[in-house]
């Protein structure tokens, strides 16, 4: 079992335990609560909810509250690991890394400038980009991990670990990945660079490995003018090693991903990922067969291209729908027309 599937299934056992049928009961009988249920999950509407609509919007309130918790955890942990291979490796021997990241120790090296000062300015712009490129939610969420690795990096001293320069590219750029993974898990990204590549690739149709590619070339040549070409390439390893680990930690989910879903509840499903999410659907007409008859039966099948940073979101909302419902999720390398790049991502 994977650490992401563990986890899940560990918050959903504790959310169990603790919101059994019992407790919803009183919870959705006590006027705090209910307000609370209404104004977060339940559509605003001028009348009353009756006794169902409350244990639904309910449902969906754990749902909601499970997921901010799970994101909460892999976006600290994310700061962690980052902070501790900052710290602990890339610093201390004056290696860089690609990206805003690389940016940051590249003028720290040159100027007087403290690094945890420049995570946050350098990051900037890319937060107020992400506001346009992402959305509201995914921008806070960045600006508090990014933020949250500044005062870390400033407050809290980890050990050098070594000065083999070798270890310390590849290590460091082991916890800097991780760090960046994990964040990404939690809906949010350490390292402004990805949410600039999107936006370029929107622009000039190109793809967004492509444009990640041009403009670490570009930090590793400066780094190379201005530091030593012994330097650019060990934090060209480091960027390998973070790059690596980073697809590790996502567990090979790409750019975008291609999801089939198989549910009766396809009129709603479909209603969902168009208007909570701004996605288009195809819809298949086809045939399901089971057991050992082989019996077939008509079915529709629901297509949809999403980015990695909608996976949570589109998971937790089927789950609102269709606790059973048969989804098969693919990786996509790229995508041309549609609606994942005309408009802005929805997290």
């Amino acid at each position: 079992m994977s650490f992401a599937k563990a986890f899940n299934k560990t918050v959903g056992n504790y959310f169990f335990f603790i919101f059994n049928a019992s407790a919803a009961k009183n919870i959705i009988m006590n006027p705090f609560w209910k307000q609370v249920i209404i104004h977060s999950v339940l559509p605003k509407q001028n009348k009353k909810y009756s006794s169902f609509q409350l244990a639904k919007g309910f449902r969906w309130f754990k749902l909601l509250v499970a997921r901010t918790i799970k994101d909460i955890i892999f976006i600290a942990l994310g700061v962690a690991f980052a902070a501790f291979g900052l710290e602990g490796f890339l610093l201390p021997n004056k290696f860089i890394d690609g990206g805003a990241t690389g940016i940051s120790l590249l003028t720290a090296e040159v100027t007087s400038v403290p690094i945890y000062y420049l995570l946050i300015l350098i990051n900037l712009p890319f937060i107020f980009l992400a506001l346009n490129v992402v959305n509201k939610e995914f921008a806070i969420k960045t600006a508090v991990a990014i933020i949250a690795l500044s005062l870390s990096v400033a407050f809290i001293h980890f050990p050098e670990i070594t000065h083999d320069k070798l270890l310390v590219a590849v290590f460091g750029g082991f916890f800097l990945g991780a760090g960046i993974g994990l964040s990404v898990r939690g809906g949010a990204v350490i390292d402004g660079t990805e949410v600039l590549a999107i936006f370029l690739s929107r622009k000039f149709s190109a793809t967004i490995g492509d444009i990640i590619i041009v403009i670490n070339a570009i930090i590793f040549s400066v780094a190379a003018y201005l530091l030593s070409i012994e330097t650019a390439l060990y934090s060209m390893i480091t960027y390998l090693a973070a790059s690596k680990t980073l697809d590790f930690v996502i567990e090979g989910i790409e750019e975008y991903t291609g999801v089939t879903i198989i549910s009766p509840h396809v009129n709603k499903i479909s209603q969902m990922i168009v208007n909570e999410m701004g996605r288009g659907v195809t819809i298949y007409h086809g045939k399901g067969g089971h057991g050992k008859s082989g019996e077939k039966a008509e079915i529709d099948i629901i297509y949809t291209v999403i980015t990695r940073l909608e996976l949570s979101k589109l998971k937790t909302e089927l789950e609102k729908i269709d606790t059973k419902a048969f989804v098969v999720m693919s990786s996509v390398k790229d995508i041309k027309g549609g609606m994942v790049k005309k408009h802005p991502l929805k997290h």
